[in-house]
């Protein structure tokens, strides 16, 4: 990298700090911290919901499988996430910001209380606070080694770096200071990735090269299922990215609590799903391609990394590495913006006299600093990350096994078909998908290896079945709905201006 590609990289972070420090206006308390009062309006919620399913790891780990499977990629990833939009357009993004409206809520397991009881929640609140320093992890290791293919900084200063920065802008700026720097992000990859992508055609062979590529790839690139990527595992991050994106990733569920209603949170999943449908096509074109370019990578991890330094020049390799660094600093801004309101609405007041909430003004105090002490742990997971498998070994394995049992009775909850699934349901479902996953991966690998290109399907979806299973038909044969949950999940249908108009026309 030249000196114009560090000044790019070094006037983004100073754009980061100054979101966070302009951010930092317009927070007066918690709400405003976390779910921005309800104000964020749809457009800028579906970017950000879209946004925040980028990170480093797209262009480190997601480019080494598009590097060795080709177009698998794409179907696996971004078209299970657009299925994902759809359903959550249809069924789960309207109720977020309707549990806003009806109990004030600003994070997104206070509502379970209500819907179960209190140790459903703090075993929900618990294992996913755990889970998330993990997947979070990932992404600080994934940015650490772009930093390093770029510029031979060490893993672990680069891991210091980025966290460093995020930790800042985040810690005083809140929800606004995330989402504004997902739309700073897309901008920036738009322009990044619109330059890779004309740079590739016109080093083979022009438009063309959209369809004449495939030929000059290994066999099975250009197929929708190959290698591991097989069509089991497809429909299992189907499974996987539905509970994911549609709140059981928390800090997607605070996106939708943010907006002003039901409607608009409809419209912003709407737009994160056709972002998702079409844009991955023109980002993933240069890693499809770098087979061809750069054959026989020894670390196809790499890949996308030395295209962009071998083909930009100067002052756009600094933007490229800068909207790298975009992806995973909003990503993990918000993931600890959610895991803070967890730990200060469900976590803290459980074991506080009366089990109510802290004083407004220490509130906010309280949620900077478990923001900060959450990028802090989670920086310290990243410094030892080859312990877990790797970016991918934590990325897919550990979190894409283990997010399902802790967000089926979070969003089932939610939905009037689930209502007699109580406490017991919820309880039960959850920790037979953690043992499910700890015999895959720890007392039956050898059985689990022995199912070739199945088994990484079977290891992440295994637990979600299970728990999914065990979550309805424990709900049929032992309901303990009341009418307190009932109240509940009927009060979500309709937005709450809706619900005093109909009242208003009765009467």
């Amino acid at each position: 990298m030249g000196g114009l590609d560090w000044a790019v990289v070094g006037g983004y972070f100073l754009v980061m700090v100054w979101i966070g420090m302009w951010s930092r206006r317009r927070i007066s308390n918690a709400k405003d911290f976390y779910v921005a009062d309800g104000k964020i309006p749809w457009w800028l919620t579906g970017i950000s919901h879209h946004m925040s399913g980028y990170s480093a790891a797209v262009f480190v780990g997601y480019a080494a499988l598009a590097y060795t499977t080709g177009f698998a990629v794409y179907v696996w990833w971004a078209l299970s996430i657009t299925v994902a939009c759809a359903v959550g357009a249809w069924l789960f993004a309207p109720r977020w910001p309707r549990l806003r409206q009806q109990l004030g809520i600003i994070s997104p397991l206070e509502y379970l209380t209500t819907r179960f009881n209190l140790p459903t929640e703090q075993v929900l609140a618990w294992s996913g606070a755990l889970l998330k320093v993990f997947d979070v992890a990932a992404k600080w290791t994934a940015s650490a080694i772009l930093l390093n293919v770029f510029a031979g900084i060490p893993l672990a200063w680069g891991v210091l770096l980025v966290g460093g920065v995020t930790m800042f802008y985040s810690t005083i700026g809140g929800i606004w200071a995330d989402v504004l720097t997902d739309f700073g992000q897309f901008v920036i990859q738009f322009v990044a990735a619109i330059v890779m992508f004309v740079i590739v055609l016109v080093k083979l062979d022009g438009v063309s090269t959209l369809w004449t590529m495939w030929d000059q790839l290994p066999a099975g690139h250009s197929e929708p299922f190959n290698g591991t990527l097989t069509m089991w595992f497809f429909l299992a991050y189907c499974v996987i990215a539905t509970l994911s994106y549609n709140g059981g990733t928390w800090n997607l569920a605070m996106r939708m609590i943010s907006t002003p209603n039901g409607r608009e949170a409809r419209r912003s999943m709407i737009l994160s799903g056709g972002l998702y449908l079409l844009w991955p096509l023109v980002l993933f074109v240069p890693m499809w391609a770098a087979p061809i370019l750069f054959p026989n990578l020894a670390n196809p991890e790499e890949s996308y990394a030395i295209m962009a330094q071998s083909l930009l020049p100067a002052g756009l390799v600094g933007l490229v590495l800068a909207g790298m660094f975009a992806h995973t600093m909003a990503m993990t801004a918000s993931d600890a913006n959610a895991i803070s309101s967890v730990v200060v609405r469900d976590i803290i007041p459980a074991f506080r006299k009366g089990r109510g909430f802290l004083p407004e003004a220490r509130e906010l105090w309280v949620a900077r600093l478990t923001t900060f002490l959450f990028i802090a742990l989670s920086m310290g997971i990243a410094l030892t990350s080859d312990s877990f498998g790797g970016v991918l070994g934590l990325l897919i394995t550990w979190f894409g096994a283990l997010v399902g049992p802790i967000a089926i009775p979070m969003l089932l909850g939610l939905l009037p078909w689930f209502r007699r699934s109580g406490p017991s349901a919820a309880l039960i479902s959850w920790a037979a998908g953690l043992i499910v996953f700890a015999l895959n991966k720890y007392v039956w690998p050898g059985w689990i290896e022995s199912l070739g290109d199945q088994a990484q399907a079977f290891t992440v979806a295994g637990p979600v079945l299970v728990s999914l299973v065990l979550f309805i038909v424990i709900g049929y044969l032992k309901p303990e709905n009341t009418p307190e949950s009932d109240a509940l999940i009927d009060s979500l249908d309709r937005d709450i201006e809706d619900q005093d108009r109909a009242t208003a026309e009765r009467a």
